[in-house]
């Protein structure tokens, strides 16, 4: 049965993001969260062009070969530049979950208007026997609230931000959480969690 999980880069503050994420802009003043995909000597086996530490590659490159549909919010897809019309992944097709009016959508993307747990569903079906991977704060938080997401992985960056977009955003009750992993690399800490229910 498939999994919902995140796997985000995050500030040891909370952050996705630095302050004024956006269009051209991509992580904002946060940029150096995703440092640690290019600053090591082993290439990536499923994205091109990631170099990243042998600690690093190997957990990274088992998450990312579990991955059959990827699920971003809107902030996340405009942020992105709608990733081209594509996807993040190079063979999981993307699902984009949006309460605004929904923008054009590439070959390999699905647009979702209707609430977290229909665009979980519909990247579900999508997916096959794959897993789910969502992107962005906001819905990470939504499908937390929902009681959708299986496991949390924070690739935590030794950096105070001190602004930005959060990983996580209010939630209604505390969710308790079962270590799995935790995987020391160059420049990021890997923190594997399972979600409690």
């Amino acid at each position: 049965m498939s999994k919902v999980f995140s796997a985000l880069s995050v500030s040891v503050d909370g952050y996705i993001t630095g302050r004024d994420p956006g269009a051209g802009h991509g992580l904002g003043d946060g940029g150096m969260l995703f440092d640690w995909y290019f600053d090591g000597d082993t290439a990536s086996r499923v994205m091109d062009g990631f170099k990243l530490s042998e600690p690093s590659a190997r957990l990274f490159d088992t998450l990312a070969s579990r991955v059959g549909a990827s699920l971003a919010g809107r902030n996340t897809y405009d942020d992105s530049e709608a990733f081209g019309g594509g996807s993040p992944h190079p063979t999981a097709p993307l699902v984009v979950l949006t309460h605004r009016p929904a923008p054009e959508a590439g070959d390999r993307q699905t647009i979702v208007t209707t609430g977290v747990e229909d665009a979980i569903a519909a990247a579900k079906k999508v997916a096959g026997d794959k897993d789910v991977a969502l992107m962005g704060g906001g819905v990470v938080t939504a499908a937390l609230r929902a009681g959708l997401v299986d496991e949390l992985v924070l690739h935590q960056l030794p950096i105070l931000l001190g602004g930005g977009r959060p990983y996580f955003q209010d939630l209604p009750d505390h969710i308790r959480l079962r270590l799995i992993d935790a995987v020391p690399a160059p420049g990021v800490t890997h923190l594997h969690y399972e979600v409690q229910r």
